[in-house]
């Protein structure tokens, strides 16, 4: 059964959504599962973009096969070989013996890793500005080291004004009929995963997002059509905005998220008297999280949109409550900046989880606040004083 569909005149969506998937990565929870894109173009000559994950090999070959209507295939572009988007390319070339694959050399040594498939003179490749001329459409590639992967490419294809970018502008969540992000209500529904996606996937590589979007600065842009997600023909700056942010690790909105963890309710107990001061206090825009029972992947990406945070967390073993251990190692290796963070601390006889949780942030450039609270076992009126000084600190920073 084909379920392809039609973008515009020669170029269709031929990808397929996956709602089983309980993990992405084997890591990230995506209860509103994930889309695995790719585009063919029926030129003078066909062009695949990209291949798709094992999950949803079956519908992608029959959109193929259905589309191409006997037709050879041409040309596969592979902008990027993480298996959710290269795992059906050995089957790819098994079926269609005659196509040629255009992809960078480091894509080339990893495809020679993944598959086993004798390649012979069926690669072609490219670099930076090389084009591809398939009939009307003629193609050049843009090349996004570190976007997420070594080997990462975007295409842009000169003639329809199309940006094929890659993991760049994905999201997580399976598309439901409808293809484009402007027939659905993006902001309210899918920018919460698109923020997860990018801050949990891509975080990492703010400075190699931002060279790639200096460059596409320079494209006009009337389709974005990334791997993953929506595919976009109106309102395209705004999601570019929100990944400038991202990539620059700006905040998105002025506010406070808390996240604690906490075993017995102390350490919750204070982590919630430090939200009721700053309510008291006119803050408004607060979230809190039980590292406990959210996974670090959501924290992780609220933490990209907050301009301040506070981390509550027992110590445990001498060391940090694991679930906040987590959360912090995931915060430093995603490399979060330019925040204001302040820290609570709790320890029956050695309270040290303060000192710990600036050491394992210590790598990021961020603001951190004087303001430590710390004590033994339970808030006491002594700790209820310094948490409404902790909660003044912050506020004042925010009104800064």
């Amino acid at each position: 059964m084909h379920l392809e569909k039609k973008i515009n005149q020669d170029m269709y969506w031929i990808g397929g959504n996956d709602r089983r998937l309980a993990l992405f990565e084997n890591v990230y929870p995506i209860p509103r599962g994930v889309s695995y894109n790719s585009y063919l173009v029926l030129d003078e000559k066909t062009v695949l973009f990209d291949t798709v994950d094992n999950s949803v090999s079956a519908v992608f070959f029959a959109n193929l096969k259905y589309l191409l209507d006997g037709r050879r295939l041409d040309y596969v572009v592979i902008q990027h070989l993480e298996p959710d988007h290269s795992a059906t390319l050995g089957d790819l070339l098994d079926k269609y013996p005659e196509v040629k694959i255009v992809t960078t050399q480091k894509a080339l040594a990893l495809i020679r890793q993944f598959f086993t498939t004798p390649l012979d003179d069926r690669v072609q490749v490219v670099k930076e500005g090389d084009l591809l001329r398939t009939g009307k459409h003629v193609y050049t590639f843009v090349m996004a080291p570190m976007v997420h992967w070594p080997e990462v490419m975007v295409t842009y294809d000169t003639t329809e004004k199309i940006l094929y970018s890659a993991d760049a502008f994905g999201t997580f969540g399976a598309l439901s009929g409808n293809l484009f992000a402007d027939k659905c209500n993006f902001e309210a529904e899918w920018l919460p995963d698109a923020r997860r996606y990018y801050t949990n996937i891509v975080g990492k590589y703010g400075m190699q997002v931002t060279a790639l979007l200096k460059k596409a600065a320079g494209l006009e842009i009337k389709l974005l059509c990334p791997l993953h997600g929506p595919v976009w023909r109106e309102n395209i700056g705004w999601f570019v905005d929100k990944y400038l942010q991202w990539g620059s690790y700006t905040p998105e909105e002025k506010g406070v998220l808390i996240a604690y963890g906490s075993i017995y309710g102390h350490t919750q107990q204070a982590a919630e008297l430090l939200a009721d001061s700053l309510d008291e206090m006119g803050v408004s825009n607060i979230e809190m999280f039980d590292t406990s029972s959210t996974h670090p992947s959501y924290i992780l990406s609220e933490a990209f949109r907050f301009s301040h945070l506070v981390f509550a967390s027992a110590t445990y073993n001498n060391g940090l409550f694991d679930t906040m251990q987590t959360l912090l190692h995931d915060i430093s290796t995603h490399n979060l900046q330019n925040r204001t963070i302040a820290f609570i601390e709790n320890g029956s006889w050695a309270p040290v989880a303060g000192k710990l949780m600036k050491a394992t942030l210590g790598n990021c450039k961020n603001n951190y606040l004087d303001q430590c609270v710390s004590f033994k076992s339970a808030v006491k009126e002594e700790q209820r004083a310094q948490i409404k000084e902790l909660a003044k600190a912050i506020a004042a920073s925010l009104h800064a």
